[in-house]
């Protein structure tokens, strides 16, 4: 394991390189797989194209595609000479992207053959190379994109001028580059809806690197399987740089996770590593697990008995070992918190699962801990070397802003110094908007966004994601969402509907009655959840969400985009 920490996110890289040159780096399951010497060679060749397009040091350049190994040959080879990498959610609408794309100032677009619609036909008065992610080829004038072809309608002309450039740039040294240079603007998507540039420096992103190893080892015979966007600071931090960082190898799908693409993946690879976001996770258990435990007849009565319960979740552990492929060795989760019931069966089927806390302002991870050291509910210690301070806590509760100062804390955010300013305080901690406390052990509980806070009547804090915890807890409830509306908390369910039809189905109820079933299903639900929890916070009337909440990539919902009236729809 590499313990010395480079300046750079090329030196980083180079260790691994050196060291390993016939590792596996970057590889689909099933296709295209990298070594490290390959993936040095695809990186020399891109840069050589880059430059020769006039790319150099400071120009931004967007990077819009699915996971692949030619994704992370983009990022390594415009970071290494120094130019600032923009990745951008697939997700994104068009027009979000194209914001992104214009805010930045990029001068060229790495984009995969899947999404180039979304870019062609963006007015981007700067930006004049367009760069096939697929096969890392210029798409030339010729190859008419939109707008792209309207900025370069004088087609042999800019070609030549190209020529020349590159001429002129051969004879020219690279600019050096250093720890605290730029190197990527990450545009967040948040539950709020106000999308910034967050500017992340070469040291920001090596920084949180090493403070992870700290907290839990890699080396160069791990392998991880992706399954969440790179484009995220969480996969891209943990699951492509840590690991390459360490000479491990990671494995994309070329099809989204379904069960039936998954599965033989986790079979083939057999992964020592993976990192997940809570609703995977509890989809898994809700889907696969729950029902064993719940079997009717003989088993599901002692399934009430302690000891054979523990032994049963044991096996049925042991099986879900088996599904992952039978060699992992660490598990993280992270994004947002875990149902206290998914953790609970995590722990007594001995998964090596760990939660980790962290913002794309951080670089991202702020706590974490290895499964050996995992403590229900808790988000772990936090890591070596960053510290956090809780802001005017609270003097029974101990609870108050989470505040983070560290060589992992972002640059600021890019164009934008008013918020840049709001959210760091005079003595260079950096505000994260979440609430939590530390217990004896100095152990980190996140209690919720202090933006999401429902003061009660008596002025005492209500968080609503406790609530959503409860609420997630019932058999029939997918997901969930809190918040106060006339001076009363009400909340937003979306039902297991498939669930609902098979019980429906088995009655022969009418549409009305089905209706009717569903309101008086959720009136018990309401009911049910207010009997565990606190009297200054029970639920007041729920009301039916109808299709799924949009979310951000790491499946938080996107709270901002409800509004508080009967219908459960989007605002428009």
């Amino acid at each position: 394991m590499q313990t010395l920490q480079p300046e750079t996110l090329k030196e980083m890289l180079d260790h691994s390189i050196t060291n390993f040159p016939d590792n596996i780096a970057l590889a689909f399951v099933d296709g295209q797989s990298l070594t490290y010497s390959a993936l040095d060679h695809k990186i020399e060749n891109l840069i050589i194209l880059l430059r020769k397009c006039g790319i150099t040091k400071g120009d931004k350049i967007g990077l819009l595609g699915e996971n692949m190994p030619h994704w992370g040959v983009t990022y390594m080879a415009v970071t290494a000479i120094g130019a600032v990498i923009v990745p951008i959610l697939p997700d994104f609408h068009a027009n979000e992207i194209h914001h992104i794309l214009r805010h930045s100032g990029c001068k060229a677009v790495v984009v995969s053959e899947k999404f180039v619609d979304k870019v062609i036909d963006a007015d981007l008065p700067g930006c004049k190379t367009l760069i096939q992610l697929d096969d890392l080829r210029q798409i030339m004038p010729q190859n008419r994109i939109g707008k792209f072809m309207d900025l370069l309608r004088d087609g042999e002309r800019e070609v030549n001028k190209l020529k020349e450039s590159a001429k002129r740039l051969a004879g020219i040294l690279p600019i050096p580059v250093c720890a605290d240079d730029l190197a990527a603007i990450i545009y967040t998507s948040g539950t709020t809806g106000h999308a910034k540039g967050v500017m992340l420096s070469h040291k920001n992103i090596i920084s949180d690197v090493y403070f992870t190893l700290k907290i839990q080892n890699m080396n160069e015979c791990d392998r991880l399987l992706s399954i969440l966007p790179l484009s995220h600071t969480y996969e891209n931090t943990l699951g492509f740089m840590l690991p390459l960082s360490q000479g491990a190898a990671v494995y994309y799908l070329e099809k989204p996770p379904v069960p039936s693409v998954l599965l033989p993946a986790l079979a083939k690879i057999k992964p020592t590593m993976m990192l997940t976001v809570p609703l995977i996770i509890e989809k898994i258990y809700k889907t696969k697990v729950l029902p064993k435990l719940e079997a009717q007849g003989i088993i599901g009565k002692l399934t009430k008995i302690g000891p054979i319960r523990r032994q049963l979740i044991k096996l049925i552990g042991k099986k879900l070992m088996q599904v992952f492929g039978g060699e992992l060795r660490f598990f993280g989760i992270g994004g947002s918190s875990v149902s206290p019931e998914v953790e609970i069966f995590l722990r007594e089927a001995k998964f090596p699962y760990a939660i980790g806390y962290g913002l794309t302002e951080t670089a991202p991870l702020i706590a974490g801990s290895s499964p050996a050291l995992t403590r229900a509910q808790s988000t772990g210690f936090p890591l070596p070397d960053v510290d956090i301070r809780i802001s005017d806590p609270d003097p029974l509760t101990g609870e108050g802003e989470i505040q983070i100062k560290g060589d992992n804390v972002m640059l600021g955010y890019y164009k934008d110094d008013l918020h840049t300013a709001e959210v760091m305080t005079d003595d260079g901690y950096f505000k994260t908007g979440d609430l939590g406390n530390f217990d004896k052990d100095g152990y980190l509980f996140i209690k919720g966004r202090l933006k999401n806070v429902i003061i009660g009547a008596n002025g005492e804090n209500i968080y609503p994601e406790e609530i959503e915890s409860h609420l997630n807890r019932q058999d029939l409830v997918l997901e969930s969402l809190v918040f106060s509306i006339d001076g009363h908390i009400s909340a937003r369910v979306f039902p297991d509907y498939e669930h609902l039809d098979r019980i429906f189905k088995k009655e022969n109820l009418s549409q009305t009655e089905m209706a009717d079933r569903i309101q008086e299903i959720l009136e018990s639900i309401r009911k049910s959840t207010n009997t565990n929890i606190a009297s200054n916070a029970r639920i007041h009337r729920i009301i039916e969400q109808k299709e799924p909440f949009t979310k951000t990539p790491t499946h938080k919902i996107k709270r901002f985009l409800y509004t508080s009236d009967d219908t459960g729809k989007q605002k428009s």
